[in-house]
């Protein structure tokens, strides 16, 4: 199905120390849109680059009314920076990208066919991937196991071109290095999520950003997302109801223990289920403590959020007819 021709669409690009690509780049992507008959704003935000990234987002704006540049002032991280072009864009579909030439801006119109379908967001498939192995290897075992572990089995759950509905990024909150679970992240919240394979290209400026840790951050994160999904907003359900249990556990052997103390059979000391009944109990305690300290932080941050408070902070802004700004967080 065609994109109505009043579809504003939104590309919002995170970029960090990439100055050297950003020209090639974005006549790639004047390209596609001159092609495809697209009506588009590009949204770059400067996630602290040391190099000349900004001097050349800001001339780029400069030189065109749709190009609008967002610098923080230090590395916030991706998820910050993908935060920050979301709440800019005005586009009712958001295009991410990356900015050191792998993505290939030629594939947008494919993931907006792919969107026209019926979906929410599309994630991008890098299926013939021109990364080093000990990038790719660990790569595919991960997004399996995010698969048989969420039940969304995408072959490429962190591939930077995506498209979202704007619903979507108003749901969801990312933060830390969540942005490679937006997908389940939308899952959580209802919406359609599928994929499309888009063509990756090698590296021509720069070097990867991510180190060997990437893969056990990952595991990490993907727990993260587990909890947010069922219990962001009542975290003592979960670590309550382990507390709760721990704790009737070992009351429990106590009792039984109490019994056997009553009935002449001493003395109880020597006994290991002693240790672990005080154990059960400790472990019961301290479940519930940090269920309702869970209780008090989240909702401490829902009245931060409430107050217009981010993670990131803006030092300058270019295009789109704004003035400079300063944003203190």
């Amino acid at each position: 199905m065609e994109k109505p021709k009043s579809t504003l669409i939104s590309l919002v690009i995170p970029v960090f120390n990439e100055g050297r690509g950003l020209e090639q780049l974005y006549r790639e992507v004047e390209a596609t849109v001159q092609a495809a008959g697209l009506q588009v704003e590009i949204v770059f935000v400067d996630d602290g680059s040391s190099d000349e990234t900004w001097p050349e987002i800001s001339r780029l704006a400069n030189a065109d009314s749709r190009v609008m540049g967002i610098k923080f002032r230090k590395n916030f991280g991706k998820s910050a920076a993908l935060n920050a072009g979301f709440k800019a864009a005005r586009g009712e579909i958001l295009v991410t990208l990356d900015s050191d030439l792998q993505d290939d801006p030629a594939e947008i119109p494919k993931l907006l066919a792919k969107l026209d379908e019926g979906y929410d967001l599309v994630s991008g498939w890098k299926k013939r991937r021109f990364d080093p192995w000990h990038k790719v290897i660990p790569s595919r075992i991960f997004n399996w196991l995010v698969g048989v572990l969420s039940g969304l089995k995408l072959h490429d759950h962190n591939c930077g071109l995506k498209a979202y509905r704007v619903q979507v990024v108003r749901e969801i909150v990312l933060y830390g290095e969540l942005h490679r679970f937006a997908t389940l992240m939308a899952l959580a919240r209802g919406f359609r999520v599928t994929e499309n394979e888009v063509r990756h290209r090698p590296r021509v400026y720069g070097h990867s950003k991510y180190g060997a840790l990437r893969f056990v951050k990952g595991l990490l994160d993907l727990l993260t997302v587990g909890f947010l999904g069922s219990f962001s907003h009542r975290p003592l359900h979960l670590l309550g109801g382990v507390g709760l249990f721990a704790f009737a556990l070992g009351g429990s052997a106590l009792a039984y223990l109490a019994g056997l103390w009553l009935a002449g059979y001493q003395p109880l000391g020597q006994r290991p289920i002693l240790i672990y009944a005080v154990a059960a109990l400790l472990l019961g305690a301290q479940m519930l403590t940090i269920g309702i300290l869970a209780e008090l932080i989240t909702s401490r941050l829902a009245s931060l959020q409430g107050l217009g408070q981010t993670e990131y902070s803006i030092t300058e802004q270019v295009g789109r007819d704004r003035k400079e700004e300063t944003e203190h967080v």
